[in-house]
């Protein structure tokens, strides 16, 4: 059982986020539409249960989640809460463009990569007016991979290095911001912010969870060495541990294979045996490493939060556990 309103430091600074984070992705319509009501009881809902820390980006229905989040946050007190934005995708509203796939009901935009200095100015500009908020706490470098840069992504990393994690560095010297890090599911991307950047924390989605612990063996104690707070993202790996190996089941935001359809009712058979919903087990999963500090999951309504509270509130005996060690 884990207490999702409770705040930790997020590492080395002067940071703390609450153990279950929101994440905005949702609210700018991530995968199906959401109604404006929905978004902002979702944002009421998550506040109401002590959840303090909310994470957005530009991308997420190319400002929607932004303005949506900041439409209930700017009112509120800031002490006690943490947000973070992303950098590195501009929004550039289009009226010709194409509907960007995965945001359906987001206002005609195209994204333009930008991990330079300047590119990262201009973007928390743009999410500052989008938000309506006067500060963000932690502002991370997304989505520097494979899935958008191809061949490309070691350029890109370059480009963040020398361009982003100075920007970054620099406003958090002047305390502007509070802390920085890369946001991205590529090992050896976040290897390198590791090693290269002076980096607080890290956002990881996929690389540590119920199907792929692949980030345990050199990431993990990476960041526990250097005091770096993970942020560990998507913990339902884009559905399929929330909805277990069923018919049309999504791992990945694609069609889970039958390899995954396997290991998924493997481990169902395990939550079965131990009588522990399999969205509990991945939800709190995550936290039993030192160097993760908050599990932050896409909420699109006040069910959706209240759900996920119950589920991180759930009691898992260390039975399990033990047992999910040798599957």
């Amino acid at each position: 059982m884990t207490e999702p309103a409770e705040r930790v430091s997020l590492g080395r600074r002067e940071v703390e986020v609450c153990r279950l984070g929101f994440g905005s992705a949702p609210l700018g319509g991530l995968l199906r539409a959401t109604s404006q009501d929905d978004a902002r009881a979702a944002v009421e809902a998550a506040l109401a249960n002590g959840i303090s820390y909310f994470d957005t980006a530009p991308q997420y229905g190319g400002g929607l989640a932004e303005e949506r989040l900041g439409a209930v946050l700017k009112d509120r007190p800031r002490a006690g809460l943490t947000v973070s934005t992303k950098v590195g995708k501009l929004v550039v509203r289009d009226a010709a463009a194409q509907v960007v796939p995965g945001f359906p009901g987001a206002a005609p935009h195209r994204i333009v990569y930008d991990y330079g200095y300047d590119g990262v100015m201009r973007s928390l500009e743009a999410s500052f007016q989008r938000t309506g908020l006067s500060r963000f706490d932690v502002v991370l470098i997304h989505d520097v991979n494979r899935k958008y840069h191809g061949d490309a992504v070691m350029e890109r990393l370059e480009e963040a290095l020398r361009g982003a994690c100075v920007a970054l560095a620099k406003l958090r010297d002047e305390g502007a911001i509070r802390a920085f890090g890369p946001a991205s599911n590529e090992l050896d991307v976040m290897q390198r912010f590791v090693e290269e950047a002076d980096i607080d924390c890290l956002m990881l989605p996929q690389r540590y969870t119920l199907i792929d612990r692949s980030a345990a063996s050199r990431l993990l104690p990476a960041c526990e060495a250097r005091g770096i707070g993970v942020l560990l993202a998507a913990p339902f790996d884009s559905g399929i541990l929330a909805t277990g190996a069923v018919e049309g089941a999504i791992y990945n935001y694609q069609p889970a294979t039958p390899e995954i359809l396997a290991r998924v009712r493997r481990i169902e058979a395990l939550c079965k045996a131990h009588d522990v919903p399999l969205p509990a087990a991945a939800l709190q999963f995550g936290l039993r490493h030192p160097a993760v500090r908050s599990v932050v999951t896409g909420m699109r309504t006040a069910d959706e939060v209240a759900r996920n509270v119950a589920l991180m509130q759930h009691a898992i005996p260390p039975a399990f556990w033990a047992a999910l060690e040798g599957l």
